[in-house]
């Protein structure tokens, strides 16, 4: 998932995936940690959706950061469950990104909000959280695009005030 933060800001996550999870280190606490081979079919069934899920997550954060590129403040974030086997799965995440227009200058915010969408839509399913973003972006983007117009008919009229040169009847 990505979460939006804007430089004024302190970073907030732009996408939240809260249905992933992964294989990580083991828990710290040994002491209730149990090999596979002594799990009942049960929790080895829950040990293998943890793995499925840990693999979509950080695939979809993955997604999501590739995309961002330089908009991406840091790396992913995840949030961990621990396993029937006492290893930890990633079962959320998220990608903060900077989503602040580009002040005074309209075309620069265009392309970041174009960015920001892309990164919002990157994964192969994006959360609802990630089409909020990807909605919000467009927002920005058709603001950026008024302001653009806008100062383009500006410029337009002062080039049309400044060829209309007052002529002198010199004939009398």
């Amino acid at each position: 998932m990505i979460n939006a933060a804007s430089a004024t800001t302190l970073p907030q996550p732009l996408m939240r995936h809260d249905q992933a999870a992964r294989l990580d280190t083991p828990a710290k606490n040994k002491t209730n940690h149990q090999s596979t081979q002594k799990l009942s079919d049960e929790d080895l069934q829950k040990v293998q959706q943890l793995k499925q899920r840990d693999q979509e997550v950080r695939s979809h954060e993955q997604a999501h950061l590739s995309a961002a590129g330089g908009l991406a403040q840091g790396g992913p974030h995840f949030s961990f469950v621990t396993g029937p086997d006492g290893r930890r799965y990633a079962i959320g995440g998220d990608v903060s990104v900077n989503v602040a227009p580009v002040s005074g200058d309209p075309l620069a915010t265009l392309q970041k909000a174009e960015q920001i969408k892309r990164a919002a839509l990157a994964p192969a399913k994006p959360s609802t959280q990630d089409q909020r973003v990807a909605a919000k972006a467009t927002a920005m983007q058709m603001k950026a695009q008024m302001e653009l117009l806008n100062q383009n008919q500006e410029l337009k009229n002062k080039k049309e005030s400044n060829q209309s040169t007052p002529q002198i009847d010199i004939s009398a």
